[in-house]
C-alpha cells in the first residue's frame, strides 16, 4: 500500500497517482514545445551541464 502524505490525504490523491500526472504534464508540456518548434531544457549528467534540445535534435550547451 502506498503511503499518503499530509497534502496528499487531504486531497485524496496518492502519491504514485501525483507522479503519474506530473510526468504527464511534462511530456504535454515538451510535445507543445516540440509542435511550437523551441526548445526544450535537459541536463547531461555525464557532462555536468545543462542544454537545450531543439525539435531538429540539436543540442545546445548553456
Amino acid at each position: 500500500m502506498t503511503e499518503k502524505n499530509q497534502l496528499d490525504s487531504t486531497c485524496g490523491i496518492s502519491d504514485d497517482e501525483l507522479t503519474r500526472r506530473f510526468e504527464e504534464s511534462i511530456r504535454i508540456d515538451e510535445e507543445i514545445k516540440r509542435v511550437k518548434g523551441t526548445p526544450v531544457a535537459r541536463y547531461d549528467a555525464k557532462e555536468k551541464k545543462a542544454y537545450l534540445l531543439y525539435p531538429d535534435g540539436r543540442i545546445q550547451y548553456v
